[in-house]
């Protein structure tokens, strides 16, 4: 089979939202991990913002993220574990119109084997809202570097084969538009 020649990069808008009662922009180095890695990749760092442990905050600047055409992804850093203050898989799971189970069983594979099984404490986990794509990260650089580097980063080349993010997207609204077309909606 002859070597096809990689395909040019396409540049997918991610906003970055830090969940923490503790950080601003200054002090926010998961952020600013996965700003740098963004950017770095060729892609495009379209809004980046700090919200307190809350439910509703957390909820409100998802869904403005989500609904914004000119945001293609969505990456939330902190609120992941099991105290009491983290919620985020609380507030952003109800939102999901599909869930990306893979992605939580990859982070974990990865994530075991550089810390082991302390693994169990994350909730990591990611979804489709409408058409953005939205992944839920543990609050620590590290974490935010292992998910980028062992997963996002692949999955929003449009060289990765077999299959990658970037492929699907144009037919992510596909359920909406057939239903367009049928006269319901």
């Amino acid at each position: 089979m002859a070597d096809r020649p990689k395909p040019e990069l396409v540049p997918i808008r991610f906003a970055v939202l830090t969940v923490s009662d503790t950080r601003g922009l200054a002090e926010d180095r998961s952020g600013a991990t996965l700003a740098e890695r963004i950017e770095k990749a060729g892609h495009i760092l379209a809004a980046r913002a700090i919200v307190s442990d809350d439910a509703s905050r957390i909820r409100t600047a998802v869904a403005r993220f989500a609904a914004d055409p000119a945001i293609d992804a969505v990456i939330t850093t902190g609120g992941t574990g099991l105290t009491g203050r983290d919620v985020t898989p609380e507030a952003v799971e109800p939102m999901f119109d599909k869930r990306i189970d893979g992605f939580s069983v990859v982070f974990h594979m990865i994530s075991h084997g550089k810390i082991g099984t302390s693994t169990i404490q994350s909730r990591a986990t990611a979804g489709l809202i409408g058409t953005t794509f939205v992944f839920c990260l543990p609050g620590s650089p590290g974490a935010c570097r292992d998910a980028w580097d062992h997963i996002l980063a692949d999955q929003f080349d449009i060289g990765h084969a077999p299959c990658n993010f970037v492929e699907i997207m144009p037919r992510l609204d596909e359920h909406l538009r057939r239903g367009k077309l049928r006269g319901k909606g």
